[in-house]
């Protein structure tokens, strides 16, 4: 469901919970009620209580054959066994076959059980039938036709996420986004619901990249910063895949400076002195000031490394949380390398530009299309997906491209 979100931007998406429970009730129809009859069939349907009584015919018949081969079998071994008349003797030891036993009153005890099945079953399946004919007879109502699809909720839920009196700023919370469904689902309710916990007014912004070319992590930054629109004033560079775990956490106004909330001593992965991905805060006109981030780094990696050093030429001071106490346990990170690859291929001459300052670019050099706009609502938290298409000059950055 969500990836007809981002590729049909004029239709209002409901939960994709709905799918999730449909599913659900599809699977406990056939397990509802009590006994082993239901394992098997579903007794509200009349085809299936005909064919009920088929499978206890077939058990009962199946039965009868088994204690005919039996009595058979005993036969042919007491015959064989001794000279004399073939008459079955049962040890004193069990009192009740106590006495003489002969072949006949095997027979006739086998003969009574199956006439006693049978007789259970004519019971049983005639009284199924009845109740399904007059089922038949009933007039059946047609279902009521189901509600109209609630609006949209995106503007319900304006007030939980602007709410004035939660103070002047508001957060763009920016998000570049390719194929990380499962992820996303997750994502947005949680830190929709983080960031409402300390009041902070936010919109959630997923930035999703819709060309053929390699993920381009820092130019879609650039994009969410130029679509944030002007009533935010700080942005949260913010990958989908990282938690926070701790309330104690800021994501407040970083009017002083950038501040990394994911800081090596935090995060569960990257631990060097220069890191400041994951998740950096910092307010629109330092950003600015940075020129955005660098539109050369097509694949996964070094693009933040590249943008501490921006930071260190616009002489901007770098923060970061203190008094932090639950280590790498901080951040909950939802990255699975198993089954999902990072693109860390390196093209052409890539590897040797990939550790140099790129002097020139950023929002200033930054070419896109944006193809849509969709206001969509997860588990009653809204955010906005911009598909965005990026474009490349191959003569510049060739590795955009595999090949």
């Amino acid at each position: 469901m969500l990836i007809l979100v981002f590729t049909q931007p004029n239709k209002c998406v409901q939960t994709v919970r709905e799918a999730a429970v449909e599913s659900a009730r599809g699977r406990t129809a056939r397990t509802e009620g009590t006994g082993w009859r239901n394992y098997l069939v579903d007794d509200t349907d009349p085809s299936d209580r005909i064919s009920l009584c088929w499978r206890r015919l077939l058990f009962f018949t199946a039965l009868f054959y088994f204690l005919s081969f039996f009595y058979i079998y005993i036969y042919i071994k007491m015959m064989y066994a001794s000279r004399r008349k073939p008459v079955l003797y049962f040890k004193e030891e069990r009192r009740f076959l106590s006495g003489r036993c002969t072949i006949y009153k095997l027979f006739g005890l086998c003969m009574v059980l199956v006439l006693v099945s049978l007789f259970w079953l004519q019971l049983s399946c005639s009284g199924e039938m009845s109740s399904t004919s007059h089922q038949d007879r009933r007039v059946v109502q047609p279902p009521p036709p189901p509600p109209p699809p609630p609006p949209c909720p995106a503007d319900a839920q304006a007030s939980a996420v602007d709410d004035p009196s939660w103070g002047p700023h508001k957060l763009a919370l920016i998000v570049p986004f390719r194929e990380r469904f499962e992820e996303l689902m997750v994502f947005v309710p949680f830190m929709h619901a983080f960031l409402n916990k300390k009041k902070i007014r936010h919109k959630i912004l997923v930035i999703n990249q819709l060309d053929h070319y390699r993920f381009n992590r820092a130019s879609l930054i650039n994009v969410g910063y130029l679509e944030s629109g002007n009533d935010t004033d700080y942005l949260a560079m913010h990958d989908v895949d990282l938690l926070p775990q701790n309330d104690a956490l800021d994501y407040g106004f970083p009017g002083e400076g950038p501040f990394h909330v994911a800081s090596p001593e935090l995060h569960p992965l990257y631990h060097y002195k220069t890191y400041v991905g994951g998740i950096l805060l910092l307010t629109k006109k330092h950003y600015s000031m940075c020129n955005g981030m660098s539109n050369r780094f097509w694949g996964w990696g070094r693009e933040d490394d590249e943008f501490y050093r921006r930071l260190r030429k616009a002489e901007l001071q770098l923060f970061r949380p203190s008094g932090i106490t639950t280590g790498y346990k901080t951040f909950l990170h939802l990255h699975d390398p198993a089954w999902r690859k990072r693109d860390q291929k390196r093209v052409a001459a890539q590897k040797q530009e990939q550790f140099k300052v790129d002097p020139e670019g950023g929002l200033t050099n930054l070419r896109y299309q944006v193809e849509s706009r969709q206001e969509l609502t997860i588990s009653g938290a809204p955010c906005t997906v911009i598909n965005t298409k990026l474009e490349c000059d191959q003569s510049q950055t060739p590795w955009c491209i595999l090949g």
